[in-house]
């Protein structure tokens, strides 16, 4: 038997393969394509402290090897992620984990203390590529001081397992990862979108309505794959990968690359069946080369 896996802090994951916030909904939208419970994770669409309608259509492009979005992390809000998601998910028979966004550090800490109170959701995800209000839109994850006051602030009121999700739009990905960690960060999730646009040519004017969006498929793996290898080697905590990940090969090269753990995003769009694939493409990996256990091939490079 292959032995599929994994502890990424106090999480005891069936296999490596999560899915990414904000493709995936809240994990009931794809009960009729797949069985939930032989992921290894779902990490639900980001929880903000109250409602936000997201940004003005058109909020989504398809570009080469990808595909940009300006949502805006739209969600109702943290009171009705609990009173109405919660019933549903805590059910589902795997690590249900929470993206928690916010505009202010006091909102990333009012919505980590709610979630901290829920039996079943075992860690949030904390994403950092939010704007701080208080700074002039400065966006958290990219300046390492506030990007630890964030960590810590999170840190001082939630008890369970803390993930971090890392921006890719900065000069030092590994100084970004050192100051989370510094802050108390349990485990690290890179990376999230690149900052893209698209541009309609015979209307000559951008597609996005924001006219810039994260771009997010194929085209980013190369860069996440960089980004991941030197976070690995940065810091000690476990690393969960994601980038343009298509298919189980991609999922072995991010754990090769260093991390624990993947998650697959943007390729839920075009295959909802594709996380089982993965799975299953991932242990017929390791049975063809002998693998006892994935855990064997993390940092393999």
């Amino acid at each position: 038997m292959i032995d599929l896996s994994i502890k990424i802090g106090n999480l005891n994951l069936k296999n490596p393969v999560m899915t990414a916030s904000g493709t995936f909904g809240y994990g009931d939208e794809y009960q009729d394509f797949i069985d939930l419970s032989r992921l290894g994770g779902i990490v639900v669409k980001a929880v903000s402290g109250s409602n936000r309608d997201g940004n003005a259509y058109p909020r989504m492009a398809e570009t080469p090897s990808g595909m940009l979005n300006s949502v805006g992390l739209q969600n109702k809000g943290v009171d009705y992620f609990i009173q109405e998601i919660y019933p549903v998910i805590k059910e589902f028979g795997t690590n249900v984990i929470v993206n928690v966004s916010g505009s202010t550090i006091e909102e990333y800490v009012a919505v980590a203390e709610m979630i901290n109170e829920l039996e079943n959701i075992p860690a949030i995800e904390l994403n950092i590529s939010c704007p701080n209000v208080k700074q002039g839109g400065m966006v958290f994850g990219t300046d390492p001081v506030i990007a630890t006051e964030v960590t810590a602030a999170v840190r001082k009121v939630y008890r369970k397992d803390l993930i971090v999700k890392l921006s890719p739009n900065v000069t030092s990905i590994q100084e970004m990862a050192k100051a989370v960690v510094d802050g108390g960060a349990d485990i690290i999730s890179l990376i999230n979108t690149l900052l893209g646009m698209a541009i309609d040519a015979d209307k000559r004017k951008p597609i996005l309505s924001t006219v810039t969006g994260g771009l997010s498929g194929p085209a980013i793996k190369p860069v996440a794959l960089r980004m991941v290898w030197q976070v690995s080697k940065a810091v000690k905590v476990p690393i969960i990968g994601m980038g343009g990940i298509m298919n189980a090969t991609d999922a072995i090269e991010f754990i090769l690359a260093g991390a624990s753990a993947v998650q697959v995003g943007t390729a839920n769009f075009i295959d909802p069946g594709v996380t089982m694939k993965i799975v299953d493409g991932i242990e017929a990996y390791c049975r063809l080369h002998k693998v006892g256990r994935i855990s064997e091939l993390i940092g393999g490079i």
